[in-house]
This record gives C-alpha cells, structure tokens and sequence, in this order.
C-alpha cells in the first residue's frame, strides 16, 4: 500500500498480478476463482486472447486522435451495437457514468424541445448510476450523495418495481419527461423486479409521450443470459446506457438511442476527448466477436440456471438464507444479517473473489467462460464459508 493514493478505497490485503479466464494470481504466486470479473466487467475473464490481440494491434497502429476526426473503428462498432439493440445512434465515452450522463442530456434537452423549463427525470428507491453529480443525484442511495449537497435538481425517485407509485407521480407532476432504471438493480442487491414491470414502464412512456431510458451498465453484454437484459421482455428502449463488461477491462462506455431520441443530440451540446477512440472501440469489437462465437449469452443463461439450483440445493433451507435469486450470471444471496465480513473471509480461507452489497447480500457476478468444474468450485466454497459464518454470527448472539 501507499500513501500517494487518495483514501476513496478501502483495499484488500490483495494484489493481483496476472490472470487467465476465470482465474487470478497474486503476487506472492497465490491462485484465486474470480467471481467478481472486475465487478461485472470481465464478462470474457482475465487475459483473453481476443481481445488481447485486438489491443495489441490497435496499439500498434493507432490508439487516439480524437473526436474532430471520423474513427473507422467507432463507427463498426456503433453499427454492431445499433444492429444488435435495435436502436438508431450511439455516443460512445469512457464509463457507465458517463453515458448515463449523455442520457440525463438528452433527457432535459428533449424536455426543453417540447416546452417544459424544469424537466424532470423519474428514478427509483436503492438505484445506482454512478458518481458524477448528476449520476449520483439520480442515485437512490444516501451513502453515495452524502456530503456532495447541494445535489443536482430534477429528479423524482419513487420505489422500485411500483408501476402505481409510477402512475402518480404521472398524475401529480407534469414536467416529467423521462423514467431512467436498471432492468435489475445490481448495487441495490441484484433485485430483480416483477417479469412485466419494464413492459409496463414501457406502456406508461408510450403513453405519456416519456422517454425509457434503461441502465444497462451492470446488466448488458450477455450478464443476463440475453446480450441485453430488457430483451427478456421484447421491448426496445429510447435510451439505453452500456459500459462495464463492452471492453472487458478497457474503459468505455455506451448511450445508445432510438427515434426522436437519437436526434437531440447535436454538433456543441455534447462530446467527450476520448471517448469512442481506436483502442477502446477495438477492444469492444472483439468482446461481441467472441460473445457471438462462442454464444456466451447462452451459457450465461445455462450455467445461471444451474448455479441457483446448486445453491438453493446447499443453503435454502439453512437459518439466516433469506433468498437465493438471479438472472443469468447475476446471482444474489441474501442473509439475515450484514455479512461484509464474508468478503475477506472468501479471499482468505477459500481464495475466492466475491462481492457483499447493500449490507447483507452476497453478490456474484462471474465471468461467462467459467467452466462447469470452477462453477462447481464456486458453490461448493462459497457454501461453506457461508454456513460457518451464519454458525459463528448464530452462536456470538445466543
């Protein structure tokens, strides 16, 4: 550790050194079972070999010019990922923040093209869109927004997975001009909302001339078990925003558009110095390449369905398991009781990275090219930790 870094993370005792697939070594030659993939970004592992070359010989011909000038391989891209999503144009930046940023932009400047002076932008309870101010306005979580007052205006939040919480504010709040949500809340402890909610969000924004606007920053790119999350209810969104897992580790981000959405944006009211260059853009290329060769969305979704069953099979009936839910390669194990200490516990005594959100769930988000015997690897370690630690926290009480 050193004391040049900024204290905005609270590190592990672990450094990594290299990795292949789904495992990771650190720098005492330890091997650990990476669950986590970067926090959803990993989704083809460590050190893939496509992409890897795609970065190797991007880097050698041309890695920045900038904006001011056409990039062939932004614009193959854009069309891939326009064909792919069923939506017209793409602004391509550096993060999910940033392209939920663009999203927030088009929102207003739509609001404003139809009259309303303070547009406003319906988001939900326990939401997470990121750390800009006016992501972490939008943000349902007081732990991100806290100290950062005087917050961003034009946000209405209303509860998760409520289609009448939604239709209310419709009635009482007539500069509304946009819904913005996650088709499964990842930070908030992956829930997952009911199996029509987002057609009925899409119902309402038809109806009310509003723009849906999905987060798939966490869920897109084959997580779910289809390459978009939303596609699981055969709709298509105004705005869509992608990042994490599109450059498998090389910062980019995605706000994808469709209609009179795609048209707001104009030359001067939005751009970004490296977003979209050679490099990243290449490297996002190779990840749909071999998410479409080797039809990883499928096995997202075989290899989801069984991990639930393994782990409903180990834990669901032990005291202190409230839930074991999931989509795809988004899995979520609730307990009882805050359990962030599971996190070290994992990394020390079973060599496994996972994730503890919102207090008390386990979350995992493994990369798509884990195998059958690393899954069975996952379930059978993490199970145990799990048990011992709800013994250990049962006994401490009594």
């Amino acid at each position: 550790m050193t004391d040049s870094l900024m204290a905005t993370y609270k590190r592990l005792p672990v450094c990594f050194e290299r990795g292949e697939g789904a495992w990771l070594w650190d720098n005492n030659g330890k091997r650990y079972l990476d669950a986590l993939s970067g926090i959803a970004v990993c989704g083809l592992g460590h050190a893939h070999p496509t992409v890897a070359q795609a970065i190797s010989q991007q880097a050698e011909t041309l890695i920045h010019t900038s904006n001011l000038y056409e990039i062939k391989q932004q614009s193959s891209l854009g069309d891939r990922l326009t064909r792919l999503a069923k939506m017209d144009r793409v602004f391509f930046s550096n993060s999910g923040a940033e392209a939920n940023e663009a999203a927030i932009k088009i929102a207003r400047l739509y609001g404003h093209s139809k009259g309303i002076e303070t547009p406003a932008i319906i988001v939900m309870e326990n939401s997470f869109h990121g750390r800009t101010m006016a992501t972490l306005s939008a943000t349902g979580n007081r732990k991100v927004q806290a100290g950062f007052e005087p917050l961003v205006q034009g946000f209405i939040r209303v509860p998760f997975n409520d289609i009448e919480s939604l239709k209310t504010a419709a009635q009482t709040n007539n500069n509304i001009v946009a819904i913005l949500v996650e088709p499964i809340q990842g930070e908030g402890g992956v829930v997952i909302p009911a199996a029509d909610y987002l057609n009925q969000i899409r119902e309402l924004c038809d109806q009310k001339e509003w723009l849906m606007m999905l987060d798939e920053v966490q869920t897109g790119m084959g997580r779910t078990g289809q390459m978009f999350a939303h596609q699981h209810n055969n709709i298509v969104p105004d705005v869509m925003t992608l990042a994490k897992a599109l450059g498998n580790g090389v910062p980019i981000g995605a706000c994808l558009a469709k209609g009179i959405a795609a048209e707001i944006l104009v030359p001067g009211t939005h751009g970004s110095t490296f977003g979209g260059n050679p490099l990243a853009c290449a490297a996002a290329s190779a990840v749909i390449d071999t998410l479409e060769k080797d039809h990883l969305t499928e096995r997202a979704a075989a290899l989801g369905k069984r991990l639930l069953n393994e782990f409903h099979e180990r834990l669901e009936q032990h005291e202190g398991v409230k839930e074991i839910r999931g989509c795809g390669l988004m899995i979520a194990i609730e307990l009882d009781r805050p359990c962030g200490d599971l996190v070290g516990a994992a990394l020390m005594l079973g060599k496994l990275l996972i994730n503890v959100t919102a207090d008390n769930v386990v979350r995992l988000l493994p990369p798509l090219v884990l195998t059958d015997e690393q899954a069975d690897e996952l379930v059978a370690t993490l199970s145990g930790i799990i048990k011992t630690f709800l013994q250990k926290s049962s006994s401490n009480k009594t």
